[in-house]
């Protein structure tokens, strides 16, 4: 299998899909058209990835193209949809660098609370000035307001129980079950956090349900002089309404995503948020530990040795939840060549459109039963049609 890693990944990750037999290709400077047409010189099975955007073009140049992977938890740098329309199955490493960003998330938090980075530049540019900075509030007994509990989210949460924080969370799927079981005190909206907590952590999917979460009524609902930490996607934040609110009630801020991020590793960089005090930035680099980056790409290579083995996908994320299948028709028959190719050319005559199958062979390979499912029309005249196909044993029809 041709697996091109367009970004740079653990050497381990080399080591672990050649030894599965892979052919590996490590080219980390791939990016927007280079991309393109190394995919076309290379038509990969496979493409890895990491922050390298893989769009429409990608996915037309490699027709040979069977599975990306996204070597972090989220994918909104990879065209899923247009995966989905080309058969391209989408696999992510969730989890994997849930504890190096719920680090950063936490060191943010200190930052603000502490001002240390306004301290270390200082110091390091001659001014002595312990009476501005020795007026810390501290975060112990403060409120801590996670929004999203997913696997970061509760690391998170964890973190914030060693410094003694009170903690109260949304998330969808959480119920008071989960928020008593995590020692959290749910409520019911992101808002409703907002405005309880004395600093506000996000955990959220970056994904058309939650661009601008953190919009209007969220920072108005917000306590004076709180603060807001985003290690998630700058998507979900409405940055227009954060300045407001930064302007109006003070609050502070920790981001580590934000509107217009660089695309490059290094460079010049120009922010308009570079020059507000209020405002602290790090680079995008939540899960940029060595530990999290070896088990990310230890994940990565997993999915992908079981995709050459087994053609199953761990984590695969564009797979429908439920198919538009309307039927189910069960065909026992014996286990000979060229019957299931009847009874499909049966099944496509009536213009069914096959959504799921399965063929499963009974002890010493004599018999096996399919399982299709379909949508369409229910005819019994072409149940009656493949009841006498040869070597068909028998057939039943059902609606979903």
């Amino acid at each position: 299998m041709r697996v091109l890693l367009a970004d740079k990944l653990s050497d381990s990750v080399v080591s672990s899909l050649e030894n599965a037999g892979c052919q590996v290709q490590m080219q980390p400077e791939l990016k927007g058209d280079i991309l393109t047409s190394a995919m076309a010189e290379m038509n990969p099975q496979v493409l890895v990835v990491r922050s390298t955007k893989v769009l429409e073009a990608d996915f037309d140049a490699a027709p040979g193209l069977e599975l990306v992977v996204r070597a972090g938890a989220g994918y909104d740098n990879i065209d899923v949809r247009k995966a989905s329309g080309s058969g391209v199955f989408v696999a992510n490493c969730p989890g994997k660098n849930s504890a190096a960003v719920a680090e950063l998330a936490i060191g943010l938090i200190l930052s603000l609370d502490r001002s240390i980075p306004d301290n270390v530049m200082d110091a390091r540019n001659g001014t002595w000035n312990k009476a501005l900075y020795g007026k810390a509030a501290g975060v112990k007994g403060k409120t801590l307001g996670i929004v999203g509990i997913g696997n970061i989210g509760r690391e998170v949460i964890q973190r914030a129980k060693g410094m003694d924080m009170d903690i109260v969370a949304w998330s969808r799927s959480l119920t008071d079950e989960t928020a008593e079981s995590l020692g959290v005190r749910r409520l019911e909206s992101p808002e409703k956090v907002a405005a309880a907590a004395d600093v506000v952590s996000l955990h959220v999917a970056s994904n058309p349900d939650t661009k601008g979460l953190a919009g209007v009524s969220f920072f108005e609902a917000m306590k004076e002089g709180a603060f807001l930490i985003n290690t998630t996607r700058g998507a979900v934040v409405d940055e227009d309404a954060m300045c407001k609110a930064i302007e109006s009630k003070g609050i502070r801020v920790g981001l580590d995503v934000f509107s217009n991020e660089p695309a490059v590793k290094t460079g010049d960089f120009d922010h308009y948020l570079t020059s507000n005090p209020s405002v602290y930035l790090t680079h995008h680099i939540g899960a940029s530990t060595g530990q999290a980056q070896e088990a990310i790409a230890q994940e990565a290579a997993r999915v992908i040795i079981a995709y050459n083995d087994t053609g199953d996908v761990p984590n695969c994320v564009n797979l429908a939840v439920y198919s538009p299948a309307t039927h189910q028709l069960t065909v026992r028959h014996l286990d000979k060549v060229g019957v299931l190719a009847k009874v499909l050319n049966e099944v496509s005559h009536a213009n069914w459109n096959v959504q799921e199958m399965e063929n499963v062979v009974f002890d010493e390979a004599r018999a096996a039963c399919a399982y299709i499912r379909f949508n369409g029309f229910e005819d019994d005249s072409v149940v009656s049609q493949i009841e006498r196909i040869e070597d068909v044993l028998a057939v039943s029809l059902i609606s979903l």
